[in-house]
């Protein structure tokens, strides 16, 4: 017999494709878990999931399913909105998906302010290695670098920012500074670990001048940050953190900018609930002043 809730377990699995960070989320044993996934594919007559290197992957049957599953969940949901009132008030939860140097230089200046105005808001901030995906309900927003081409997304470009190679005055005194893009070649650089670059559009180095690599590499931007800071070499910053620190100096600024964009990402099935248009309003705001002048 189906088990409507059964659909959650199947929701759950699909998206952490691993049984014990699924069985988790739910509050669930492994072993429950597993058990009515058992069950559900039985009633259902098909195999849902295939097992390839300790994770649960979606099969055929199982992608098909995923979308009409996807819709319950978000009918549901609405319907519970409905239902308690949340939809039309200025409270509740919301998650959002940000990258780690936009969440630290651009968001957190301003949530005293956010809390003040929205005090029955109880955001949440997910800094992670990639984005949550609010298609698959990872999270209700995210703020991301690149504009996704798939699912029941609302989709606004929140703003371009500027990014430029920054050095510490102590560095640049016992080093000198470039000349030119080629003469960074014999300079010490600091950027991203290649193998866990979450974005193509954190890979730049190669947009500055051919054959640049990261000597001193971390996967987080506030430690890149720090490394130039302390004088460990020249890095690319944004300007959003580049430009707030006293201490650093912008390098071939006539020669070498980047310019990025963020794209606020909303699932379409929240766009209108008034919390979510706060957030939204907020961010606007907030990516408005990104800059110091």
């Amino acid at each position: 017999m189906f088990d409507w809730d059964d659909m959650r377990v199947f929701l759950a699995v699909a998206r952490a494709r691993k049984i014990a960070p699924a069985a988790r989320s739910l509050g669930l044993d492994p072993t429950t878990l597993t058990r009515r996934i058992g069950r559900l594919e039985k009633a259902l007559g098909a195999r849902l999931f295939d097992l390839s290197m300790g994770e649960r992957l979606l099969s055929e049957q199982g992608h098909a399913m995923l979308a009409h599953a996807e819709r319950v969940e978000s009918a549901t949901l609405a319907a519970m909105e409905e239902a308690t009132g949340k939809a039309r008030t200025l409270s509740g939860q919301v998650r959002l998906s940000v990258a780690e140097g936009f969440g630290t230089w651009v968001l957190a200046p301003g949530l005293a302010s956010f809390h003040a105005r929205h005090a029955g808001i109880r955001l949440d901030l997910i800094s992670a290695s990639g984005f949550l995906n609010p298609s698959k309900r990872e999270a209700d927003m995210a703020v991301m670098l690149a504009r996704p081409q798939r699912g029941r997304l609302s989709v606004q470009r929140l703003g371009d920012y500027a990014l430029h190679l920054y050095a510490a005055s102590a560095y640049l005194e016992q080093h000198g500074a470039p000349a030119s893009p080629a003469d960074l070649l014999r300079h010490t650089l600091i950027g991203y670990v290649p193998d866990f670059i979450f974005s193509p559009e954190l890979d730049y180095l190669n947009e500055v001048h051919a054959g640049l690599e990261a000597h001193l590499r971390a996967t987080s931007i506030n430690m890149q940050h720090r490394m130039i800071a302390e004088s460990a070499g020249i890095g690319i910053l944004p300007d959003f953190i580049g430009r707030r620190d006293p201490g650093l100096r912008p390098l071939l600024a006539g020669s070498v900018q980047i310019t990025r964009s963020f794209w606020l990402v909303i699932h379409e099935d929240l766009r209108k609930l008034p919390r979510i248009e706060a957030v939204a309003q907020w961010l606007h705001e907030r990516v408005a002043h990104m800059n110091p002048g």
